[in-house]
């Protein structure tokens, strides 16, 4: 199974691609795709949305998971990385893939074994799930391979459990 792990954001959306076969995941590809911050929103949202169909074509995952969107303070913040999740719900539903949603607690949870991980935490259990000399950065393109692997350790679990 091929999974693509998506970070929403509007400034920089994360990506991180990943094959699992049995109980090992490895890396296929992963980074990021930034628009300017003086560029139009909509023009922005259109980037966005450009560049993750192409990752999608030339990657060909069977399945996208995306963090859920958790925001306490700044409502403009959650608005502007809303639509961008939005457009990647968009891209992978145009590309017939199913969808997995998890919250950033539910992929800490899962990645390090604390809901409450902090972003090292989070960025080492990464680089040590997929074998890799060095953490992957940015943050976002962590985050991403994270959401990628929580939803591979949870598809294995429903498949046990059935």
């Amino acid at each position: 199974m091929r999974i693509i792990g998506i970070d929403p954001g509007t400034g920089i959306m994360g990506f991180g691609v990943i094959d699992v076969v049995k109980d090992s995941v490895k890396l296929v590809d992963a980074g990021v795709i930034t628009t300017p911050a003086r560029t139009p929103h909509g023009e922005r949202l259109e980037d966005i949305f450009d560049s993750l169909t192409a990752i999608i074509a030339s990657t060909k995952p069977d399945v996208v998971s995306i963090e859920k969107l958790f925001f306490s303070q700044n409502i403009t913040t959650a608005m502007t990385v809303s639509e961008a999740r939005g457009v990647a719900l968009l891209v992978a539903q145009q590309a017939k893939l199913p969808i997995a949603e998890y919250t950033p607690q539910q992929i800490k949870q899962t990645v390090t074994g604390y809901g409450k991980a902090d972003k090292k935490q989070v960025q080492e259990m990464v680089r040590l799930q997929l074998g890799l000399s060095e953490v992957p950065k940015p943050d976002d393109c962590a985050d991403a391979l994270a959401a990628a692997i929580t939803h591979s350790l949870m598809s294995r679990l429903t498949e046990r459990s059935q």
